[in-house]
């Protein structure tokens, strides 16, 4: 009886599609990732029992006027290892994301699977990022209503999904955004703008705790604006959690707060970029015992650039919900074409700078250790910054067209991070690199072209220096790639592996094969300061994805 009601929302989103098929418009997309795991003791990669694991899924959406409704099949067979839930939680098949959703009168309701975010994602951000194996979507009920123009409301209220059943606590939250020059005639025009808005959200676990006494109803608020005028944009956010003790915190009784202010200058061909964020204790889960990526109800927005290429994303920066400060500052600046700079199709130059520190925990009073279980755990002034150095980046890149055929990027980067807080290796003290990348595409003609990569790093630290290679060769509809990324530097001279990639592609309109044979180093994977630990693996990979 459970079953058949957890699935009666798909049953009448099914009969809805039915209904209305004649004349709505269908869409829809599959995703099939396949991995055939072999042993290699060089690089203590070791193979599942299984050998060969599947993650897969397919999204299938209608539209009809101003109702749409869809669902999502998965099915992981089993996991594949590295992603949350690979100890057997997230194994299985089934529908676990399954909507319904219909807009009038200003109205704008959805039942079933929903993704949220309120303001910067302090409070609330429900999202999906498959890289990670992060899914927190909610399932409940979302009504957003605007009565007049310029004034926004969301609910929502629902449970976090849990891989393929539901986290234990009850979301609760409301946001509202308030454009000023919407609700007054005489400032629909003037070039300054303002926004303000406000959420707050809330959560019910009860307490079953054999120790301590849990608040089972935590809740946080938080106040934001966006100040506009012309090219200049100004965004800031403050939030407040009441007491919130968990497996994160250790368990103790202290409020949290986090602080985000970015400013912005944009006009053709220069862009700027200042922004800072502060934040202390503010893990907030619909599951106090959770940890790693489960059921997160908000997000802090990272504060340090999220690198794509192999060796500058090596040692990326995992957001320390529990304390950190930071500042990063961008500029972006386009040489025009025809100048002595800019040559006859133009430069662009980027320069990013940004650094991450502690945030300062003073002792509550001589008795009491810092961040003691069942205690206050520490006292942290506002905007306190501490002495400590979690990490720092400084890049340039600079992109250039030299003709129609050959354009390439060029990439420096100093890096410098806190091995013992972040823990990307078993590496101990700070980690110093210099890393240089030259990306390089050549096109034989309109079809065909051929890009190449070679990134170095520099370090006498962790695991030593790196040397990395890649050639993608494309034509119509295939494409061949082959990688290697070497550890030449390694002080260990036994340890000086070949990490190598080979691989071939078919793209044919919406659909895209690739297969792929190679090892796998063990390391750390983040998208936007979320991460996740993948390891050292050795094997043939499939990659199947279509859309219609």
């Amino acid at each position: 009886m459970k079953r058949i009601i957890r699935y009666l929302p798909v049953l009448l989103v099914m009969f809805s599609l039915n209904a209305f098929a004649q004349d709505g418009r269908f869409t829809g997309n599959f995703q099939g990732d396949f991995q055939y795991y072999l042993s290699d003791s060089t690089i203590n990669a070791v193979s599942p029992d299984e050998l060969l694991l599947m993650n897969s899924y397919a999204n299938f959406s209608y539209t009809k006027g101003n109702f749409s409704a869809g669902l999502r099949y998965e099915a992981y067979l089993k996991t594949l290892a590295g992603f949350p839930g690979e100890d057997g939680r997230n194994d299985g098949l089934g529908i676990p994301h399954r909507w319904a959703q219909f807009s009038s009168d200003g109205f704008d309701i959805t039942v079933g699977n929903f993704y949220e975010q309120f303001g910067n994602g302090f409070t609330l951000r429900a999202y999906e990022e498959k890289a990670l194996g992060v899914d927190n979507s909610i399932d409940g009920v979302r009504v957003k209503y605007s009565p007049i123009q310029g004034v926004n409301f969301t609910g929502i209220l629902g449970k976090q999904r849990y891989y393929f059943d539901y986290g234990p606590g009850i979301i609760r939250g409301v946001d509202g955004d308030v454009s000023i020059n919407d609700l007054f005639e005489k400032l629909q025009d003037k070039r300054f703008r303002v926004i303000v808005g406000g959420s707050f959200v809330s959560k019910f676990q009860e307490d079953n705790d054999p120790v301590y006494v849990l608040p089972e109803n935590v809740a946080t608020s938080a106040a934001r604006i966006n100040l506009s005028y012309g090219l200049l944009n100004f965004n800031s956010e403050y939030a407040y959690k009441i007491n919130d003790p968990s497996e994160d915190n250790k368990y103790i009784y202290k409020p949290g707060q986090a602080f985000l202010a970015t400013a912005t200058y944009s006009q053709r061909g220069l862009g700027l970029l200042v922004s800072t964020k502060w934040v202390d204790n503010m893990s907030f889960r619909s599951d106090r015992n959770a940890t790693l990526t489960d059921l997160n109800i908000n997000l802090l927005p990272e504060i340090t650039k999220n690198h794509t290429y192999t060796l500058a994303a090596y040692y990326p920066y995992a957001t320390q919900p529990n304390g950190e400060w930071g500042a990063q500052a961008e500029v972006m600046y386009n040489f025009k074409r025809k100048s002595k700079l800019g040559g006859k199709y133009g430069t662009n130059l980027a320069l990013n700078f940004s650094r991450v520190h502690n945030v300062p925990r003073n002792p509550i009073n001589d008795t009491i250790p810092v961040g003691a279980s069942g205690t206050l755990g520490y006292e942290s002034p506002f905007f306190s910054i501490g002495d400590e150095l979690f990490y720092q980046d400084i890049n340039l890149e600079l992109t250039k067209k030299i003709s129609k055929s050959l354009k390439f990027v060029l990439t420096y980067q100093n890096l410098t991070l806190n091995n013992d807080v972040l823990m990307q290796s078993e590496f101990h003290d700070m980690i110093h690199a210099n890393i240089a990348i030259a990306d390089v595409t050549y096109k034989f003609n309109r079809k065909t072209s051929l890009r190449g990569e070679f990134q170095g790093m520099f370090t006498d630290d962790d695991k030593g220096d790196w040397a990395m290679g890649l050639l993608e060769f494309s034509i119509p509809k295939f494409f061949f790639t082959v990688m290697d990324s070497w550890n030449y530097g390694n002080s260990n001279v036994d340890e000086r592996y070949h990490y190598y990639t080979v691989g071939l592609g078919y793209i044919s309109g919406g659909s895209r094969v690739q297969l792929s044979y190679g090892k796998q180093r063990q390391g750390v994977m983040c998208v936007g300061g979320v991460c996740r630990t993948v390891p050292a693996s050795n094997g043939l990979m499939l990659s199947i994805s279509s859309t219609f």
